[in-house]
């Protein structure tokens, strides 16, 4: 693989990485990217809310569990375990953590700012 910046390896064990602290309820494990997408799991507490901010990166989030109120742009729906939502570039958007769970974000390019 030629890209400058890859995760060590191929495979990727959840249980090698340690979860980061990103703020008041809320965890994060960056998995597998390289220099166009990246994989992180994020996980939250009941009460816990993802700020509303923007970024220049395309987001596909998988609810893995848990309960979220996620808003992009003015819309905004309760979703749970199995439901997806798309975030397109420069989009504001946010989350309230209803029922304690775990999101895995997926963004093109990769996030450098968590590396």
């Amino acid at each position: 693989m030629t890209e400058q910046r890859r995760s060590a390896g191929n495979f990727i064990r959840d249980t090698d990485k340690d979860w980061e602290t990103v703020g008041k309820g809320v965890t994060r494990k960056v998995l597998g990217y390289d220099e166009r997408v990246m994989m992180v799991r994020v996980a939250f507490e009941k009460g816990a809310v993802g700020e509303p901010h923007s970024h220049h990166h395309t987001q596909v989030t998988h609810i893995e569990s848990g309960v979220f109120e996620v808003t992009i742009g003015d819309e905004t729906q309760t979703l749970g375990a199995a439901d997806c939502f798309y975030i397109p570039p420069n989009f504001v958007h946010g989350v309230v953590c209803l029922e304690a769970g775990v999101l895995a974000d997926v963004f093109s390019p990769m996030r450098a700012d968590f590396i």
